[in-house]
């Protein structure tokens, strides 16, 4: 099981001022044309997309998307799902993770330090959504402990991550 959150950008490749204005303007708005982009953080466009381009060969931008407001789509309700396994073998794992990233319910899903082991963010249309989820979470593998809390109200919800300065 791959995962993108340990692959590195090559060694001798470190990400400059320019670089991390570009990241900064593309997490904003994606759609801006290259020279849209090039203007903002003080490049032309031929050396704009050539960066572009090398952060994503990098591996540092990882796809552009639309974001979308899930109540205008009928997905009104948010679950926080914690899961507890009595069972920490790899195969187990294995099992879990594909069954658990076949589901489309599931926006996030993470394994946990702590009192709980994984933890997933759930998007449903209604409490009968969330019930057909549930029974195929639980049908997925055995599970010891399941744990569902609902969104009341979204206070806060950022796609876009600070870009640190260059150390």
């Amino acid at each position: 099981m791959t995962d993108l959150a340990t692959q590195v950008i090559e060694p001798n490749r470190r990400l400059d001022a320019i670089d991390r204005k570009i990241l900064t303007v593309l997490q904003e708005d994606a759609s801006l044309s290259v020279a849209e982009i090039g203007d903002r953080v003080g490049l032309s466009s031929t050396p704009c997309w050539k960066r572009i381009q090398r952060l994503e060969a990098d591996g540092v931008i990882l796809r552009r998307v639309a974001l979308v407001d899930q109540n205008k789509i009928g997905l009104g309700i948010t679950v926080f799902v914690s899961v507890e396994s009595a069972d920490h073998s790899e195969a187990w794992l294995r099992t879990f993770a594909n069954a658990v990233s076949a589901m489309p319910e599931v926006m996030e899903f993470y394994r946990m330090a702590g009192d709980v082991d994984y933890m997933l963010r759930v998007v449903v249309a209604d409490m009968q959504s969330y019930d057909v989820f549930y029974k195929k979470l639980i049908g997925a593998v055995p599970l010891k402990n399941v744990t569902s809390r609902f969104a009341m109200e979204k206070i806060k919800s950022v796609t876009a991550y600070p870009v640190p300065a260059a150390a």
